[in-house]
């Protein structure tokens, strides 16, 4: 939904009588040109109402701290209670949820404004979804989530969610991809999607990354597929600006791309690189994540962990530190100075705050296959997506990390394309990561513009869909650029964390784009 620009500029006409009667008691020279200077944009947290109340802002008792609080279950038809990540969406807590064989799955919402008493408020199954290891947003012309989808062994694709009532999710359409064949679960499947516009990018194993017309999300449409030579087991897909990082499931290969044109991907020269240990030795992870120009990926030969590799010159990634568990790795999420994996019989909690000395800070069991450690505010989401406690209906466990509510607010860590570029293309995006998640509905033109520097953000703001996907932001802009110089702006008190806390260090970056 497009936000109105009506209340700003009403408020700007109340103003300026104001300071044109302080101009006239002030002193000469002063003149009733100012008010122009309004910036008649929207204050950047004024977006919509949430739907939910957020994080609860209630202080949990010492003894509850580090240990499973309360259970998350689908709803009565979740039989496996196979699970993955979980995000904030709406003031709720999302949840995608769905064996690998899709025998039965669906989203639920719930209410953790009391985190060990967590309220189901929304629930919808379907036996055409699959596991899914990310969750695509959407606001244009509706409210839209984007998943895996699977039926058996040999359809699957993606499958849109109609949001438009909480409480009660409705499949919006589903679209199939034809070389889907699941008996080898990284093979020929769909792993991970990434919402970016109007297009969806879908990692889909061998076959490489789907591209996905998405603009109408009831009539879904392929427009493009690129494939790797050798192939790509691709896993994890994710897009920020101009660039698709995407990594590989299972394997120790990962490729960088140019998505300037969005839905023609180039290589990067130099882009197409082997994951390597500290000592050179190449490495198979399981999935990864991009975050603050780093390419984290969760070890899975030779013990768990963490590689961390330096992608912010796309051309020359390199290996920048490591953390070395006995683990065997799954997902890897963050939360500010804080990463979190997955390993299988344990999760593992990360220092990050110094890459050159990286320290363990906690480690967490449950029944199952436990591969996904979610942090929200001041709790973790511990998700097995196999072997769960059934009977228990134990797929996820609430546990609170600290007594106090999460009173930090969201830091932007890196934009791509960088500051200072002045090769843009017109159909170029611009995207920024975040040190945590932000709630998608926070991230709009209000608290994220592009705008003409020659004009400034009052009449030069470039139309756009502002989007969030966990802790990524990116700005489309809904028509080519024209040539000139930009800047791009996210404004202090705009994106919004699970707990509320509002950004609070704007950001900028300067760009020309080119005839």
């Amino acid at each position: 939904m497009k936000p109105s620009h009506a209340r700003p500029r009403r408020v700007v006409e109340r103003i300026a009588p104001l300071l044109t009667l302080a101009c006239a008691l002030a002193a000469p020279g002063c003149t009733d040109a100012e008010p122009a200077a309004v910036d008649p944009y929207p204050d950047p947290g004024a977006h919509e109402p949430m739907a939910g109340p957020g994080a609860g802002h209630v202080a949990i008792a010492a003894d509850k701290l580090g240990a499973v609080c309360a259970w998350v279950s689908g709803g009565p038809d979740d039989k496996t209670q196979h699970h993955n990540l979980v995000v904030p969406f709406e003031g709720y807590l999302f949840m995608p949820w769905a064996p690998e064989t899709a025998a039965q799955g669906g989203v639920s919402l719930f209410d953790m404004s009391n985190p060990c008493q967590p309220e189901r408020v929304g629930y919808a199954t379907t036996k055409q979804m699959r596991e899914t290891h990310s969750v695509g947003f959407s606001f244009e012309g509706g409210r839209w989530a984007v998943v895996n989808h699977g039926e058996g062994i040999i359809y699957g694709g993606i499958l849109f969610w109609d949001l438009a009532d909480l409480t009660n999710p409705k499949v919006a359409s589903v679209l199939k991809f034809d070389d889907f064949l699941y008996p080898d679960a990284y093979e020929k499947v769909t792993l991970s999607v990434f919402w970016q516009g109007e297009t969806v990018y879908v990692g889909g194993g061998n076959p490489g990354v789907y591209i996905v017309d998405a603009s109408d999300p009831t009539q879904p449409k392929l427009v493009e597929q690129y494939t790797f030579d050798p192939p790509l087991r691709v896993g994890q897909v994710q897009a920020i600006g101009d660039l698709l990082v995407v990594g590989s499931a299972d394997d120790a290969r990962a490729a960088l791309l140019d998505i300037s044109d969005p839905r023609k991907p180039k290589p990067i020269a130099g882009g197409d690189f082997t994951v390597r240990d500290s000592t050179g030795k190449p490495r198979k992870y399981y999935f990864n994540n991009v975050r603050d120009g780093l390419f984290w990926a969760t070890r899975k030969d030779g013990g768990g962990g963490l590689m961390i590799w330096d992608i912010r010159d796309p051309s020359a990634p390199k290996f920048r530190a490591e953390a070395v568990t006995n683990g065997k790795g799954g997902y890897v999420f963050f939360h500010e100075d804080r990463a979190f994996c997955g390993e299988s019989d344990h999760a593992v909690g990360f220092d990050i705050s110094d890459l050159d000395a990286i320290e363990e800070i906690g480690r967490w069991t449950m029944t199952g296959d436990l591969d996904t450690a979610t942090p929200v505010g001041n709790l973790l989401l511990l998700s097995v997506d196999d072997k769960a406690d059934k009977e228990g209906a134990a797929g996820s466990g609430v546990v609170p990390l600290l007594a106090a509510p999460d009173t930090t607010p969201p830091r932007v860590t890196w934009v791509w394309p960088p500051d200072g570029s002045k090769t843009l293309r017109p159909t170029s995006r611009v995207g920024v990561t975040l040190t945590e998640m932000v709630e998608p509905k926070t991230a709009w033109q209000g608290s994220v513009r592009l705008y003409r520097e020659d004009l400034g953000p009052e009449r030069g703001t470039v139309e756009s869909i502002v989007q969030a996907q966990e802790h990524l932001v990116n700005v489309t802009p809904r028509a080519p650029l024209a040539p000139g110089r930009y800047v791009l702006q996210v404004r202090a008190g705009g994106l919004r964390d699970w707990a509320g806390n509002a950004l609070q260090e704007p950001f900028e970056a300067h760009y020309e784009v080119l005839p």
